[in-house]
C-alpha cells in the first residue's frame, strides 16, 4: 500500500569499529591488537577453506547444476547459500586435526556458492559468445536471439579471452563451446567473515543504548584442535552519529574483514522509509552522467496540457575532487607501469635486488587506491545530497537517471575515455538512490541512448551551433547546455513510462521502452534556483603600530590569506595603491632616465 504517510522498509549498509572487547566468560578486558590477531586466524581459515572449496568445485557440472536452479532430486535451490551447499554435498575439506564448528562450515559454503552463482551468469554468457566466435577471424558473429544479448563492454572482454585462447590452443581453434573453466582460473576468495549465514550459535548482535555489541566466537590458536580453543569475546562498538534518530526496525549481523586500521564492521539494517509510488508522478528530474563533470540535472513536468520544462539545468560541482581523481589515477598508472617494467626489463642477476623497490611501488599504488576509493565515495554522497535537495526543492516525485549497463564512454580520445570510465558512476546511483529513498522520492533508469543527441520537443537531432557542450533545436528554437537537454530528455523518458516500471531484486527500478511525446518549452521558472554562497574573506585584525614623530608614517597593511573560495576581493583601503583592484600604471625606464639628467 502507498498513499500519503505510509512507509516502506529497506536495507542499508554501513561501517564501524569496535572501541571495547571483553571476554564473554569471565569479563576480562581483552586488547584491540589481540582481538585482530584472533579475527585473522578465523579469516584466514575461512579463506583457505573456501578456496579449497572453489578450486574443487571449478567444473562445468558445477555452472550446469546452478544454472538450473535444481538439485539432483528435481528440487529447486534454496535462496540460501550454505543451505544449497548442503542439498548439494559441497562441503569444504579442512586439514588434517583442525576444528572448525559447523556454523563456520555455513559462512564458508555461503560465500562460495554466492562466488559461483555471481560467475554462473559469465559462464553462460561465454558459452553463446564461443558458438558465435570465428577463431580465424577474431570476431564474434552477432546474436541470433534476445535471449543471446549481453552487453557490449562485456562482449569485448570476453572476445579478447576468446582470442587469446585460440592463439595459446595447439591447433588454434575449437569447435567446441568454450566454458569459464577453459578460459579462466578459480577465483581467489576475499578474507572476509558473513556471519548473517549463522546463528546465535556463533554470534549475536544487540543494541544498547547508541552502541552495538556483537558477541562472537573467535579461535584462541591459529590452527584450533577443539571446541575449548573457540571462545566467546564480546565487542562494543559505536552506532554513527549519522543513523540517530532513524527508524531503523533490525540490526544484522555485520561481515568481518581486517584493513590497515584492523577490524572493520560491515554492517547492514533494515529501517522505515517513506513509500514512493512513481505511477503517481507529475514531476521528474532527469540526471546526465557528464564527462566533464559527475552530472547535471534538469526538470520535466506533465501538466493537462502536455509535458512541459523551462530547460533551466543544474550542473553538479564537484568541488575540484574530480581535478584531483584524474590526478591520482594518472599517478597510480604510472607507478603501476613502473613496477611492471622493473620487473620484466631487469636481469635476472640484479631482479633480487629491485624486489624491495617494486614492493614500495606497489605499496604506493595501493594507497593511491585507496585515497581513490574515499574521494570516490565522498564524492557519491555529496552528489546524492544535492540532487535529492534540488529535488525537493521542486517538488518532483521521481529522479531519471541513465541506465549505466548501456552507457559507455567512446570517441572522446583515450585519456577521457579512461578517465569518464574510471568515475564513480554506479556508485553515485546507488548514493542517489539510497539519499533519495529517505525522503520518498523514487529513482529510476531510463535507456541513455541518443538522450543528448535528440531533441525532446520534435525528437530530431540537434545541431552543435557552439561546439561540442552545447545544442539547439532550429526547429522547437530550444536548446542550450547538452547536458542540460539530455536531463529533460531523462526526464520526459520516466514521466512516459512510468507505469511500466520494472523491478528487479538487487537493481533499481527502470524504464526499458523508450517513448516520445514533445515537451513544450514554458515561460514559467519551474525549477528551483540553487543557493549559491558567496564567500567573504575574512580580514584579521590589524597590529597595532605607533608612528614615529617627525617622520611620514608608513600605511602597514598586512596581506589577506589567499583562498581558492574566494569570490568577493575586498575594497582596498585609502591610500593603497599596490592592492590588487587598482595596479598602478608602470613606469618606463626613459622617464626615470630623463629626471636623472635633469638633476
Amino acid at each position: 500500500m502507498t498513499g500519503p504517510g505510509s512507509t516502506a522498509s529497506r536495507q542499508f549498509a554501513f561501517t564501524t569499529r569496535a572501541f571495547m572487547a571483553v571476554d564473554d566468560a569471565t569479563g576480562e578486558p581483552i586488547g584491540l591488537d589481540d582481538v585482530d590477531t584472533r579475527v585473522r586466524w578465523l579469516l584466514d581459515l575461512i579463506a583457505g577453506a573456501s578456496g579449497q572449496l572453489v578450486s574443487r568445485l571449478w567444473q562445468p557440472a558445477t555452472f550446469d547444476v546452478l544454472a538450473a536452479g535444481r538439485d539432483r532430486h528435481d528440487r529447486r535451490l534454496p535462496a540460501q547459500g550454505h543451505v544449497a551447499a548442503a542439498r548439494l554435498g559441497w562441503n569444504p575439506i579442512y586439514p588434517e586435526g583442525v576444528y572448525l564448528p559447523s556454523r563456520v562450515t555455513r559462512v564458508v559454503t555461503a560465500q562460495v556458492v554466492a562466488t559461483l552463482r555471481t560467475l554462473a551468469y559469465r559462464d553462460t554468457a561465454i558459452t553463446a559468445l564461443s558458438a558465435r566466435f570465428d577463431p580465424a577471424t577474431g570476431i564474434v558473429a552477432p546474436p541470433t536471439g534476445s535471449a543471446d544479448h549481453v552487453s557490449a563492454g562485456f562482449a569485448r572482454g570476453v572476445r579478447r579471452q576468446l582470442v587469446a585462447h585460440a592463439r595459446h590452443t595447439d591447433d588454434g581453434a575449437s569447435a567446441d563451446r568454450l566454458r569459464i573453466t577453459d578460459l579462466q582460473e578459480p577465483p581467489e576468495m576475499s578474507a572476509m567473515a558473513q556471519l548473517s549465514a549463522a546463528d546465535r550459535q556463533l554470534a549475536e548482535i544487540t543494541v544498547a543504548g547508541r552502541e552495538l555489541v556483537l558477541t562472537v566466537k573467535l579461535p584462541t590458536s591459529p590452527a584450533p584442535v577443539g571446541r575449548a580453543q573457540w571462545r566467546r569475546v564480546r565487542l562494543t562498538a559505536a552506532i554513527p552519529a549519522h543513523l540517530h534518530g532513524r527508524a531503523v526496525t533490525d540490526w544484522h549481523l555485520p561481515t568481518l574483514v581486517l584493513d590497515r586500521k584492523g577490524l572493520l564492521w560491515r554492517c547492514a539494517a533494515t529501517e522505515l522509509v517513506p513509500a514512493a509510488d512513481p505511477k503517481s508522478a507529475t514531476v521528474a528530474v532527469g540526471v546526465d552522467w557528464s564527462p566533464s563533470t559527475l552530472g547535471a540535472a534538469a526538470i520535466a513536468a506533465d501538466h493537462p496540457e502536455g509535458l512541459v520544462s523551462d530547460y533551466r539545468g543544474w550542473t553538479y560541482d564537484d568541488r575540484g575532487l574530480g581535478i584531483k581523481l584524474a590526478r591520482l589515477q594518472a599517478e597510480g598508472q604510472m607507478l603501476h607501469r613502473k613496477a611492471a617494467r622493473l620487473a620484466a626489463t631487469a636481469l635476472p642477476e640484479i631482479r633480487a635486488g629491485l624486489e624491495a623497490k617494486i614492493a614500495v611501488l606497489d605499496t604506493h599504488r595501493e594507497a593511491v587506491g585507496a585515497k581513490r576509493g574515499k574521494i570516490n565515495r565522498e564524492l557519491a554522497f555529496h552528489f546524492g545530497r544535492q540532487v535529492t535537495d534540488y529535488t525537493a526543492a521542486a517538488g518532483a516525485e521521481m529522479i531519471a537517471v541513465e541506465d549505466l549497463t548501456t552507457l559507455e564512454t567512446r570517441g572522446h580520445g583515450k585519456v577521457n575515455n579512461n578517465r569518464a570510465a574510471q568515475s564513480a558512476r554506479r556508485q553515485a546511483a546507488a548514493a542517489l538512490a539510497h539519499t533519495a529513498a529517505g525522503v520518498g522520492i523514487t529513482v529510476v533508469s531510463v535507456p541513455a541512448r541518443d538522450s543528448s543527441a535528440l531533441c525532446p520537443g520534435c525528437d530530431e537531432p540537434l545541431a552543435r551551433p557552439g561546439g561540442y557542450h552545447t545544442a539547439w533545436c532550429p526547429g522547437c528554437r530550444v536548446g542550450g547546455n547538452r547536458d542540460h537537454v539530455a536531463g529533460v530528455n531523462l526526464a520526459k523518458r520516466a514521466l512516459l513510462g512510468r507505469s511500466k516500471v520494472t523491478r528487479r531484486r538487487g537493481q533499481m527500478p527502470a524504464v526499458r521502452v523508450t517513448e516520445h511525446a514533445p515537451v513544450r518549452k514554458s515561460r514559467d521558472k519551474t525549477s528551483p534556483t540553487p543557493p549559491r554562497p558567496r564567500h567573504r574573506r575574512v580580514r584579521r585584525s590589524l597590529p597595532t603600530v605607533t608612528p614615529r614623530l617627525g617622520v611620514t608614517p608608513k600605511q602597514h597593511v598586512p596581506a589577506p590569506r589567499a583562498s581558492v573560495w574566494d569570490t568577493v576581493k575586498p575594497t582596498p583601503p585609502h591610500g593603497d595603491t599596490g592592492s590588487r583592484d587598482t595596479r598602478p600604471s608602470p613606469t618606463s625606464a626613459t622617464q626615470v632616465a630623463d629626471s636623472m639628467r635633469s638633476t
